[in-house]
């Protein structure tokens, strides 16, 4: 199989054809409507390209330390519940 293009990649490790994609285009339109379809997907555009940048990211040695507060926070707050004897 020629490879032409990322989408068609994508749809063919996906397992979808044609068929699929109309049918899918036709329940997405009955759920969400016409007027809602085209801002969903600019929405969901938009969260997948964040989260891909989000992964890309280094933390930063603030991010880390935020996290190891947190989770000493969450951990002294288990110690507080649990009772002693």
């Amino acid at each position: 199989m020629i490879e032409t293009g990322t989408c068609n990649v994508m749809l063919a490790f996906m397992g979808l054809g044609s068929t699929e994609l109309i049918i899918l285009a036709v329940v997405l339109l009955v759920l969400f409507g016409g007027q809602k379809l085209p801002s969903l997907m600019r929405n969901m555009g938009r969260s997948v390209n964040e989260f891909k940048t989000g992964l890309k990211e280094k933390p930063t040695d603030e991010a880390i330390e935020d996290q190891r507060e947190a989770e000493l926070k969450k951990e002294d707050k288990e110690e507080e519940k649990t009772p002693v004897g």
